[in-house]
């Protein structure tokens, strides 16, 4: 198992980059590697990787799979010795065989679909350098090089590569966490989850733009965890949205589904932060800030590419006089720059170590298994009655009060979801299902709400403006009637799913 960080290097710091690496004993390699698959792509298929490389004067074999987190990845190597000329060797998966991710390498070639071929290949040059501190050691890698694919067509692509790589050779991963802040810190550098395969996987099938990543389904193994356990369970898996669409973002993707996704992971995480945190010391207060600071500025971008889409294409429905809303599509912000900020990676990394480290000695215990579920219960029984008592009368709360709602619900949801497999995951299916369509209206109000703001804005520079502020403000409030009327129905729907289920002669529900 190998346990690493890659960043991606801005080309202008590249230099800053090699000169730091080099303050120590560096060794440089050339790597020149091909990577195999099956005709279908069976290995790219289950996250697998296999590889022959050279390496200086050696071969080597390797196979690789995806961990249980981000910094984590199933490894194991074959020295196949020096190179005596003659053909390039033939991959050969037997020579893994008896180890876990070997075995799980036969597992899928057993049902292939044809003979392992050559896929895409890398030249890189690498530098390395070994660091120690504090009894630990770590090896950083600066990979400068190109990645080169056939595609169906038959046309040659390439790609460069420009990655630092650090990895933990023994001791305590805490430690590679405060190495990867300093050199991530220092030279602009932001986290990436593309390896070189990926990259070559879409250089061969000249895939330009990937999907956004959603939210998985919440495991049941959240069940029975402690609160250490659970908290760190319940960060990696928001983390594990957050991560690839960050990473495409802050390598130049402008797509808006990913900034959609982005914004989702990250309220439910910081859900998880402020609703967790009680569960097991360790959360870092400070991490919020540079959250909040990226959630908003992906928020302006998304107000810009579709709430204000939207509310175009709606006045020009209704014949309004068109309006000079200053220029906004002719200057898109990048999103990519709130997710490159230094202070938003130095916490994602932060936040990557929390999951991957060891419980610290010196701090607190957290909460049992027990202690963990009623703290759960207890936060779902107050932001359930909260949601319900201002729903009742959310026509009559002032903006910040409604949107104290629709946050408020969010959390909730979110919590809910995290929670469900501590307590009956059947009912919270049902709890969820009802609450969806009253999250849905708060989000249109909120959309009509910005929308609003976003023409109100404008009536100074042109006054046609005026024409979409009256049109919004009564659409604002007929979504803020039908926001309160979807609240109403959701009080009588909304069945707790955190009490223990009645059962005849019991007088009450509860845990």
């Amino acid at each position: 198992m190998e346990i690493e960080f890659k960043f991606c290097i801005p080309p202008e710091q590249l230099q800053a980059v090699e000169a730091a690496l080099r303050r120590g004993a560096v060794r440089r390699t050339r790597l020149q590697a091909r990577y195999v698959d099956t005709p279908g792509g069976a290995l790219a298929a289950a996250g697998m990787v296999l590889r022959l490389r050279q390496e200086g004067p050696r071969r080597v074999q390797t196979v690789k799979a995806a961990g249980d987190g981000p910094l984590q990845r199933w490894e194991h190597n074959v020295d196949l010795g020096p190179q005596t000329g003659g053909d390039a060797p033939v991959a050969d998966p037997q020579l893994h065989a008896g180890t876990p991710v070997g075995d799980r390498l036969l597992a899928v070639l057993r049902d292939a679909d044809g003979p392992l071929r050559d896929s895409y290949a890398t030249d890189i040059e690498r530098l390395t350098r070994e660091v120690r501190s504090g009894g630990a050691a770590f090896e950083i890698a600066l990979d400068t090089g190109r990645i080169r694919a056939r595609g169906a067509d038959g046309a040659l692509r390439v790609a460069p590569v420009c990655e630092l790589e650090l990895e933990l050779l023994r001791g305590d991963v805490r430690g590679l966490v405060a190495l990867a802040q300093a050199w991530s810190q220092r030279h602009g550098l932001w986290f990436s989850t593309v390896s070189k395969a990926e990259r070559g996987e879409r250089l061969m099938h000249d895939v330009a733009a990937v999907a956004a990543v959603k939210a998985a389904p919440v495991p049941s193994s959240f069940a029975g965890l402690d609160g250490r356990a659970l908290q760190q369970a319940v960060i990696a898996h928001a983390l594990a949205q957050i991560l690839p669409n960050a990473s495409e973002l802050a390598a130049g993707s402008r797509d808006d589904e990913q900034v959609h996704q982005l914004r989702i992971g990250l309220r439910r995480l910081r859900t998880a932060l402020r609703e967790l945190d009680a569960l097991a010391p360790g959360l870092d207060p400070a991490w919020e800030a540079p959250l909040v600071g990226a959630f908003r500025a992906l928020g302006a971008q998304r107000d810009r590419a579709l709430v204000l889409a939207g509310a175009r294409a709606a006045l020009d429905a209704a014949d309004a006089p068109p309006i000079d809303m200053g220029g906004d599509d002719a200057a898109v912000d990048d999103p990519g720059a709130a997710v490159r900020a230094p202070a938003f990676q130095a916490v994602l990394v932060a936040l990557i170590g929390h999951g991957a480290a060891p419980p610290d000695p010196a701090a607190a215990p957290g909460l049992d298994a027990a202690g963990a579920r009623r703290h759960l219960r207890d936060r779902l029984r107050s932001l359930h009655r909260q949601v319900l008592r201002d729903g009742e009368r959310f026509d009559t709360l002032d903006a910040e009060g409604q949107h104290r709602v629709r946050k408020r619900l969010k959390r909730l949801r979110y919590l809910a979801e995290f929670a469900a497999p501590l307590f009956r995951p059947k009912a919270a299916a049902r709890y969820l299902a009802r609450l969806r369509p009253a999250q849905d209206a708060l989000g249109r109000f909120n959309d009509e709400a910005v929308a609003l703001a976003l023409y109100r804005s404008r009536v100074a520079q042109d006054p046609r403006a005026w024409f979409a502020v009256g049109w919004l403000q009564a659409r604002h409030e007929a979504a803020g009637a039908a926001a309160r009327r979807v609240l109403r129905r959701w009080r009588k729907k909304a069945a707790p799913f955190w009490t223990r289920k009645k059962k005849a002669g019991d007088r009450k529900a509860g845990d």
